[in-house]
């Protein structure tokens, strides 16, 4: 949601917004006695909330939507009026609508007034009005491309303690062309759906008794990550970064003193000790604990820049309607790092973690954007430290983009609430856009800490901190990519890079010398030594997407050859055991 909120004066998020108004119409006209919650609009449409006499089926999409380009076709104007906050309470207690009095209540802390708008027919008959707060077309006829997708619960206000909402999605665009693109992307990314192919692929499970939003990793599933994270350590360990080791929970005062426990308290996992009157937490952040390994001693401007890094885990109390498989857990694993520098160092720094980031991601055949992400001038009490800090931290951010030549733009409102950052947008096989290496400008924290350094004139300096974590949230990371590859990874990574598969019981021996063999040299092999049919255990190293198959019979045997198939082409050739070896060597890291 967060691009489409950024452009509230173009046409697409007046569509969207409008959508969002015929739907809620649709639906009271289905239920009269429905209770509104919100409906926004979002990146490809708009959703609803509702709280209704009965549970939806998908059937019901059908009428709704019917219902909703009839109301299209009226070319229904929006009418705006502005109401007292008493009268509006009224208003809405009149009508029925609870949560739409909370929302008043709520706007009434810093307003007077609030606004509506009502749906009229070109003769002035009003037909609908909404809590809102405006930007839509001028009447509804302009919606054009339009569709609606699924039924989802929400939670009201997104706390599990309130209501369960039923939530209706649906897809806006400007044109036909562009809803058809979208629905054709949308079906591909069921099909490439990570909860699915990661159940297929056996890489990762949930438990009921662990709990929600902490995923268990298989043995498979385990090798990908951690090869993953490999070379990410590996490109940062060549760049002079040294690793270091945090424990999992900390004091809350270390989280008050970097300002996350203001932000982000919410968020916190709380810890009671039992032998002490300590507060702690879960680590919600790596940095604070990262600062005081850098204030644990004098530094010197010749000691900079320092560079940490560290694989590790944090935890984020996030709400349960929102987790979804491994794009949104409680336990989050970054491939993160902290450099520590002079603001003469700041540019050489952002140079060294570009070349980083296109190291990794052309590795993977992913292309990237470089969104800019700036602070929202027009709400500065979202943001720690001084406006000339900030001014000072975006200047040289857009100078490194320009420097390098990366294709960027400007997002004002995305930065952390401590710095501006370099989010790296990565498109993905359908087209969607990713938001995951991030370096970010720090120049509030190390001052909040008191950390220092000597400069050459014998003055005592602030350093800077410069955030990085390359894939961001592994388990995110690996949801994304799960999908951009469809399960079928490079050979590199595949958690097994060959099967074996003889074609009877006759040639298991043949195989076990082959699969030591390649053991031996590194690789990841497999023996099928079961009695299925050889065509059912063809069968079942596809369904793993295994990139090798190394058929084996008596042929084979004669010649100690093997019959290698791949997965990606199906295409089989004859080779012996060296010529597979060399053939594996050159598709290593």
């Amino acid at each position: 949601m967060a691009e489409i909120t950024k452009h509230k004066t173009s046409q697409l998020y007046k569509l969207r917004h409008s959508c969002a108004h015929a739907l809620a119409q649709a639906v009271k006209e289905m239920f009269p006695e429905a209770k509104l919650g919100v409906g926004p609009p979002v990146d490809f449409g708009f959703y609803y909330d509702f709280d209704l006499p009965r549970t939806l089926i998908p059937e019901d999409l059908e009428i709704v939507e019917k219902k909703m380009r009839h109301i299209i076709k009226q070319n229904q104007k929006f009418v705006r009026r502005d109401e007292k906050i008493e009268e509006a309470v009224r208003f809405l207690e009149k009508a029925g609508q609870p949560y739409k009095v909370e929302l008043v209540r709520e706007f009434s802390k810093e307003n007077d007034t609030v606004s509506f708008y009502e749906n009229v027919l070109p003769d002035g008959t009003p037909k609908f009005v909404d809590l809102c707060e405006g930007n839509h077309v001028e009447h509804l006829g302009e919606i054009k491309a339009f569709k609606l997708l699924n039924i989802a619960g929400a939670y009201w206000r997104g706390n599990e303690k309130n209501p369960m909402l039923q939530r209706i999605y649906g897809a806006c665009f400007e044109t036909k062309e562009d809803l058809d693109a979208f629905l054709h992307q949308r079906e591909e990314a069921k099909k490439r759906d990570h909860r699915k192919l990661g159940k297929e692929l056996d890489l990762f499970t949930f438990s009921e008794l662990v709990g929600s939003g902490l995923p268990l990793f298989t043995p498979r599933g385990t090798i990908l990550r951690e090869l993953l994270n490999d070379f990410s350590v590996k490109l940062r360990l060549e760049k002079g970064y040294q690793k270091v080791w945090i424990p999992h929970i900390t004091k809350n005062d270390l989280y008050k003193r970097s300002g996350h426990w203001d932000k982000f308290g919410d968020e916190l996992f709380l810890v009671k000790s039992q032998e002490t009157d300590d507060e702690l937490v879960m680590k919600p952040m790596n940095c604070p604990h990262h600062q005081q390994i850098y204030a644990s001693q004098p530094r010197s401007y010749k000691d900079l820049p320092i560079k940490y890094l560290e694989t590790t885990t944090i935890y984020r109390d996030e709400k349960a309607g929102e987790l979804l498989g491994l794009s949104r857990v409680r336990a989050v694993t970054q491939d993160d790092s902290h450099t520590f520098c002079r603001p003469d160092q700041i540019e050489e720094v952002y140079e060294m973690l570009i070349d980083v980031t296109k190291t990794f991601y052309q590795k993977l055949g992913m292309p990237f954007k470089a969104r800019l992400s700036f602070r929202d001038p027009a709400k500065p009490e979202k943001y720690l430290g001084e406006p000339e800090l900030w001014e000072k931290a975006q200047n040289i951010i857009l100078s490194v983009a320009q420097k390098n030549n990366l294709d960027h733009y400007v997002a004002e409102g995305e930065a952390a609430f401590y710095g501006p950052k370099i989010d790296f947008m990565v498109e993905d096989a359908i087209g969607r856009q990713w938001q995951l290496a991030t370096p970010q400008l720090d120049f509030v924290q190390p001052k909040r800490f008191g950390l220092t350094y000597t400069d050459k004139d014998g003055q005592e300096k602030t350093p800077v901190m410069i955030h990085f974590a390359l894939m961001g949230s592994i388990e995110r990371f690996l949801a994304m990519y799960i999908e951009h590859t469809a399960g079928v990874f490079p050979f590199w990574l595949a958690p097994v890079q060959a099967r074996i598969v003889p074609v009877s019981l006759a040639f298991i021996k043949y195989g076990e010398e082959i699969q030591n063999k390649l053991t031996e040299q590194g690789f990841r092999v497999e023996l099928d030594d079961g009695t299925d049919t050889l065509g059912k255990k063809i069968r079942n190293a596809e369904m793993k997407k295994i990139p090798y198959m190394l058929v084996i019979g008596e042929k084979e045997v004669e010649n100690q050859t093997v019959t290698l198939r791949w997965y990606a082409t199906k295409k089989q050739e004859t080779l012996s055991i060296a010529e597979v070896v060399k053939n594996f060597e050159e598709l290593k890291l």
